[in-house]
C-alpha cells in the first residue's frame, strides 16, 4: 500500500537544458551584438527587445517550473503570470521612457 514516489530526474534535466539554451542564447547575442539589431525599433534597439523577451520567457519558465505552477488551478495561474506580466510591462515602458529622456537631454554633455 505504499505510494509510487516518480523520480523527477528527467524533469529537471529538461528544465535545466532550456535554461541553459535560453541562457546560451542571451549571453551570445550580448557577446557578439550582431550590428543588424541595433537599428532603432519601438523605443530601443531590437538587441534589447530579444533580451527583454528573453529575460520573460526565463521568468516564466522558472516560475512554471519550480513554483510547481504547472499544477495550481488555472485563476491562480492568470493571477500569478498576468500581474506579473503587467508588472513587468510597466517597468519595461517606464524604463524606455526615462532612458529616452536622459539620453536626449545628457547628448550634448556626455561621450557615449
Amino acid at each position: 500500500m505504499g505510494h509510487a514516489h516518480e523520480s523527477n530526474t528527467k524533469r529537471i534535466w529538461i528544465v535545466l537544458a532550456i535554461l541553459t539554451i535560453v541562457t546560451t542564447v542571451e549571453v551570445a547575442l550580448g557577446i557578439v551584438k550582431p550590428a543588424g539589431l541595433h537599428l532603432h525599433g519601438w523605443g530601443t534597439s531590437w538587441l534589447n527587445w530579444i533580451f527583454i523577451i528573453l529575460t520573460i520567457v526565463k521568468a516564466y519558465y522558472i516560475a512554471w517550473a519550480f513554483m510547481h505552477l504547472e499544477g495550481e488551478k488555472p485563476w491562480l495561474r492568470r493571477a500569478i503570470v498576468w500581474t506579473a506580466v503587467f508588472l513587468i510591462c510597466y517597468l519595461v515602458t517606464l524604463v524606455l521612457i526615462e532612458g529616452g529622456y536622459l539620453y536626449d537631454t545628457l547628448a550634448p554633455l556626455v561621450k557615449w
